[in-house]
């Protein structure tokens, strides 16, 4: 292994356990239950996600007040929950399968400018919309972590390039992913026809082109 490679590889590495440490710091105590009164870690994690979804315009203060609950109501009514503004695991379950937490958003940014950095911002969030339709789907892992670093899955993880620092487009792109903007119509593979060897990748569905990449489901 050449020098070069080797330092790729051995900061590869070194991020993967970083995001591996992050991940279950996030995930290691079952969610509390929150409700109208409650003050909790976890307070400012259910804020923030409903902030990004656009849901919540109040501060991440850890405090579950009639804002915090009225944001819940919404966000159990849009997604499938019972409306009764408590945050138990029915609504965590929603809450993660169409969510990010701060630390996941980190890894969405930084997965979209690794692959699609060169590409129309409408081809930037299509990135972002396939691992969120990973996360969804009962074909692959049901986080960010297990759907980024599943191995082989992203040629940027596998190279290194995903070690870069995303810029604010990247982030923003992020963002509209998360909120559900889906150019690619519930894909759940993408591939540049030039430069792609699996000849399985071929056999998918296509559903659309988006600068240099093909959609597929």
């Amino acid at each position: 292994m050449t020098t070069k490679k080797w330092a790729v590889t051995s900061i590869l590495v070194v991020l993967l356990v970083i995001q591996s440490f992050a991940w279950k710091a996030d995930h290691a105590e079952a969610a509390p239950v929150l409700k109208l009164g409650s003050e909790d870690p976890k307070v400012s994690d259910l804020q923030y996600r409903l902030q990004v979804l656009g849901l919540y315009g109040g501060t991440l203060d850890g405090k579950y007040g009639p804002g915090t609950e009225a944001s819940v109501k919404e966000f159990q009514r849009e997604y499938g929950a019972v409306a009764d503004g408590t945050v138990g695991p029915a609504t965590w379950r929603q809450l993660r399968k169409y969510t990010l937490s701060k630390n996941d958003m980190e890894i969405m940014a930084k997965i979209i400018y690794a692959e699609a950095r060169g590409e129309s911002y409408k081809g930037q969030v299509a990135v972002g919309a396939v691992i969120m339709n990973r996360i969804q789907s009962d074909e692959f892992p049901d986080t960010i972590q297990g759907v980024v670093f599943q191995k082989n899955a992203f040629t940027a993880v596998s190279d290194g390039q995903y070690g870069m620092k995303p810029n604010r487009t990247a982030y923003r792109a992020a963002i509209d992913a998360v909120r559900g903007w889906d150019p690619t119509h519930n894909s759940l593979y993408y591939y540049n026809p030039k430069t792609a060897t699996n000849k399985w990748i071929w056999t998918r569905a296509r559903t659309v082109n988006i600068g240099r990449h093909v959609f597929a489901i």
